[in-house]
């Protein structure tokens, strides 16, 4: 126990020493490593189950030339099980293959290329609804921490908002704002403000009463309150926020740029590739699995700016 300045009540002092350094050092090492490792394992095992489903379920298999042996494998599967069809489930290895081949007949860009277009002109609009939404969010929180009367007047509407599936609000918001990237925007803001409000509330009163019995005992602002002691301590609660917030903005611009009529966007190749699907499944599949990637991406850039702005409190490495 050490005493601090006159006012302050005795804190707690974290034992500290080499040891102590390097064992937090290895923490913060290997969290990430073994998180990594996890999610590896995840999808290695996803794409396992996935084979194994078609291989005791699916149509029969028929490879030529397997492995360039002049070998052919065929295999028959002993069940018939409707949802793993190749239309319905293709190989993930053909999805992987249909991403280097031609997105039309004819054309020099490759399925990949046009999908990573898509998904850069996606994110950016993602992008720019996360940033609105959370400068929204964190406004939001800021005055409904320092006002009880408005915090019960409007957070009740702020959560029923979320009620209404975005899916019957997105043709909605582009009626009223026109076919456009703003309306997608929109809708991504609409997504993104409505985490990052409901836990800076949280976190603008999470720090210790007696760190703002302090503040005001040195008669200081609440302005410089805020930014001394309530902002820092809602980090953890922020970045937690926008983790979600960058996943759902994506979700929010894919499905905006369908009645938005964004012609560029990972939305208008997912409801292009639909149209098709009968002929092409794999294309469709494709769609998905570079939208997943956005969202995952975007999610981590996230988590490593928190991993850097926390660094050195004792949770950041494992939250």
């Amino acid at each position: 126990m050490t005493a601090g300045p006159i006012g302050l009540l005795p804190r707690l002092t974290r034992p500290s020493g080499p040891g102590t350094v390097a064992a937090r050092s290895a923490g913060v090492v290997h969290s990430p490593l073994r998180r990594t490792l996890t999610f590896v394992l995840f999808v290695v095992a996803v794409l396992v189950l996935w084979e194994a489903v078609k291989w005791f379920g699916g149509v029969p298999w028929r490879f030529e030339n397997v492995f360039g042996t002049g070998q052919d494998l065929f295999h028959d599967p002993p069940f018939r099980w409707a949802f793993a069809n190749d239309l319905n489930l293709p190989h993930w290895f053909n999805i992987l293959a249909v991403l280097g081949q031609p997105v039309q007949r004819g054309s020099e860009e490759s399925l990949l290329q046009y999908l990573g277009g898509a998904a850069f002109y996606t994110w950016r609009e993602a992008a720019i609804g996360f940033v609105v939404g959370g400068l929204l969010g964190l406004t939001l929180a800021t005055i409904f921490v320092h006002s009880r009367l408005l915090e019960r007047a409007f957070v009740p509407y702020v959560v029923a908002s979320q009620t209404i599936p975005i899916v019957a609000l997105a043709p909605m918001i582009v009626y009223a704002f026109g076919p456009s990237v703003a309306s997608v925007v929109i809708i991504a803001t609409y997504l993104t403000f409505f985490p990052v409000t409901v836990a800076m509330i949280r976190g603008l009163r999470s720090p210790d009463p007696r760190a703002l019995e302090l503040m005001r005992s040195y008669a200081s602002t609440r302005w410089a309150t805020y930014r001394k002691v309530r902002f820092p301590a809602s980090l953890p609660y922020l970045f937690t926020a926008l983790k979600i917030a960058a996943t759902a903005s994506i979700v929010g611009a894919i499905i905006g740029e369908g009645p938005g009529g964004v012609p560029d966007g990972l939305g208008r190749a997912i409801i292009n590739f639909n149209q098709y699907y009968i002929t092409g499944p794999e294309k469709l599949w494709g769609s998905i699995l570079v939208s997943a990637l956005v969202g995952i991406i975007f999610f981590t850039v996230i988590r490593i700016a928190e991993m850097v702005t926390l660094r050195g409190r004792p949770d950041a490495a494992g939250s």
